[in-house]
C-alpha cells in the first residue's frame, strides 16, 4: 500500500449484520411462536403493502448458502440476532431445543468458515404473550429478558464470545410505544419512557448474569446515535437541539455509561412521568460495566424551535416519538438523501464516535450498523449500486478519521448483508450488499459487495 491509502488497524473486525425477523422466515416452524412483529405485520394497514416476515429471505433454510456468500466476501465477523420466540416460545419457561439447534448449527457453520459469530439477543421481536402481559412498559419483562439471555448464552456460550444485549432500544421504546410506527403499535408517551427504562434494566440484568457465567466474554449494547445540530445559533434552536439530544442519545448513554438520567431530561419529561418506575438499585444495574459499546449510525438530526403547531413528519421524526418535546421542528437541509429520505452525512459519524469516546467511555467501540437504502435494479444479471458503494466509502473514511483522532474503534459491520424485510416498509426498501429476489430467493452480490470484499482483503481504502 502507498502512503496515500488508508490502512485500518491489523486487528480491525470487518463484518456485516442482519436481524432475525428481517431474514429468517420460517415463522411457524421448529416451535417458533408469534412475536410482536408477526402480530403487527399481519394487522391491516400497519406495514406497506401488507408485507410480513413469514418468509423474508428464507435464511432459516438457506443459512449454509448464505454463509458461503459471507466467506466469499471475506467477512471476519457476522452479527446476527437470535429470535426470542424461536428460542423461548411464549417468553418464559424452558428453552425450545429445536430453536436453539438452528443457532447452534448457524454458529458451527460460521466457525467452520473462519467467521466470528456476534450475537444480538434482542432485535425487536418480543414474544407476543409478553406484550399481552404489558410488554416493555411492564417491569417484569426485564426479568424475562434476562432469563431468555441466560438460556441462549448457556447453549451458545461455548462458541460465541461477542454478545450484544439490545439493538437500538430507542426504536423499541419510542417507535414501538410512542409513535406506534413499529410493533407493537402502541402510542402512549408514558409507556414509551417506561419501556426505555425497562429495556435498559433488562440489559443490565442480562449482562450481570452472563458475565457471572463467562467473565472472559465480551458484553455490550448497541445504540442508534445521532449528532443533533441546531438550525441556527438562536438560543431557542439550541434548546431544541438539547431536547432532542436528550431523548435520542443521552436517555440511553447516561444511564448505561454514567448510572443516571440527565437532570435536564428529567425536567423535560416532568409533565409525562415522575420517574417513579425507577426503583432503588435500577441505575446501578443498568450501568453494570461493559466491555464494548456498539454504535449504529445513519444520519444527523437538524432541529429548530417550534413555530406554531408541530408539522407532520416522517415516522422517525413524528412528534409522538419525542415525548415532552413534541413541538420541536426537524429541518430538512436539501442535502443528498437515501431512499429512506435520510440525509447522507458522513462527518456526523466522526462527531458521534468522538463524542462517545470523549464524554462517556474509553471502552472499545464498534460500528454495529451503517448502510443505506437505494433503489436497485438487476440489469443483465448484475446490480450496480454505485450510490451505496459511495455511501460505504465515505463512512469508512470517516471511521478512519475517527481512529486517527484517537477513538478506540475496533470494527465495522455493514448494514446489511442482504436485502431484507425493512420493518414497516416491508420489502420496498433495499439495504443489502447482496440483492435478494424475494420470489425466487436468488441472491446476487451487488457492486458494493465486491467493493467491500476488496476493502477487507486490503484492510483499507484506496487513495482518493
Amino acid at each position: 500500500m502507498t502512503d496515500q491509502e488508508l490502512t485500518f488497524p491489523s486487528d480491525f473486525l470487518w463484518g456485516a449484520a442482519t436481524a432475525a425477523y428481517q431474514i429468517e422466515g420460517a415463522a411457524r416452524e421448529g416451535g417458533r411462536t408469534p412475536s410482536i412483529w408477526d402480530t403487527f405485520s399481519h394487522t391491516p394497514g400497519k406495514v406497506v403493502a401488507g408485507h410480513t416476515g413469514d418468509v423474508a429471505c428464507d435464511h432459516y433454510h438457506r443459512f449454509r448458502d448464505d454463509i458461503k456468500l459471507m466467506a466469499d466476501l471475506g467477512l471476519r465477523s457476522y452479527r446476527f440476532s437470535v429470535s426470542w420466540p424461536r428460542v423461548q416460545p411464549g417468553g418464559s419457561g424452558p428453552a425450545n431445543q429445536t430453536g436453539l439447534d438452528f443457532y447452534r448449527e448457524l454458529v458451527d457453520e460460521l466457525l467452520a468458515h473462519g467467521i466470528e459469530p456476534w450475537v444480538t439477543l434482542y432485535h425487536w421481536d418480543l414474544p407476543q404473550p409478553l406484550e399481552d402481559a404489558g410488554g416493555w412498559p411492564a417491569r417484569d419483562t426485564a426479568a424475562r429478558f434476562a432469563d431468555y439471555a441466560q438460556l441462549t448464552h448457556a447453549a451458545l456460550g461455548d462458541r460465541v464470545r461477542y454478545w450484544t444485549t439490545l439493538n437500538e432500544p430507542w426504536c423499541s421504546a419510542f417507535l414501538g410505544y410512542g409513535s406506534g410506527a413499529h410493533a407493537p403499535g402502541r402510542s402512549d408517551p408514558g409507556d414509551a419512557v417506561r419501556a426505555g427504562h425497562h429495556l435498559m434494566l433488562g440489559h443490565g440484568l442480562a449482562v450481570q448474569a452472563l458475565r457471572a457465567a463467562r467473565a472472559d466474554h465480551e458484553f455490550g449494547v448497541t445504540l442508534n446515535l445521532y449528532p443533533v445540530t441546531p438550525q441556527t445559533q438562536d438560543p431557542a434552536d439550541a434548546d431544541a437541539a438539547r431536547r432532542i439530544d436528550g431523548l435520542a442519545n443521552r436517555f440511553f448513554l447516561d444511564p448505561i455509561l454514567r448510572g443516571d438520567y440527565p437532570e435536564d431530561l428529567r425536567n423535560d419529561l416532568s409533565g409525562i412521568t415522575d420517574f417513579g418506575h425507577v426503583h432503588d438499585g435500577d441505575l446501578a444495574t443498568i450501568s453494570t460495566p461493559l466491555s464494548m459499546v456498539g454504535i449504529n449510525y445513519y444520519s444527523r438530526h437538524v432541529v429548530a424551535a417550534p413555530v406554531g403547531g408541530a408539522p407532520a413528519e416522517p415516522y422517525w421524526r413524528a412528534p409522538s416519538c419525542w415525548p415532552g418535546s413534541e413541538q420541536v421542528r426537524f429541518v430538512t437541509r436539501g442535502v443528498p438523501v437515501t431512499d429512506m429520505n435520510w440525509e447522507i452525512d458522513a462527518p456526523g459519524l466522526v462527531e458521534t464516535l468522538q463524542r462517545v469516546h470523549r464524554e462517556y467511555t474509553d471502552l472499545p467501540l464498534y460500528i454495529t450498523e451503517n448502510g443505506s437504502a437505494f433503489v436497485d435494479a438487476v440489469i443483465d444479471g448484475q446490480v450496480d449500486d454505485t450510490d451505496r458503494l459511495a455511501y460505504f466509502d465515505a463512512h469508512l473514511r470517516a471511521a478512519h478519521t475517527a481512529i486517527s483522532s484517537g477513538v478506540p474503534l475496533r470494527g465495522y459491520f455493514a448494514w446489511s448483508l442482504m436485502d431484507n424485510y425493512e420493518w414497516a416498509w416491508g420489502y420496498t426498501k433495499r439495504f443489502g450488499m447482496i440483492y435478494v429476489d424475494y420470489d425466487s430467493q436468488l441472491r446476487i452480490p451487488k457492486s458494493s459487495a465486491r467493493w467491500y470484499a476488496e476493502v477487507i482483503r486490503r484492510n483499507g481504502l484506496a487513495a482518493q
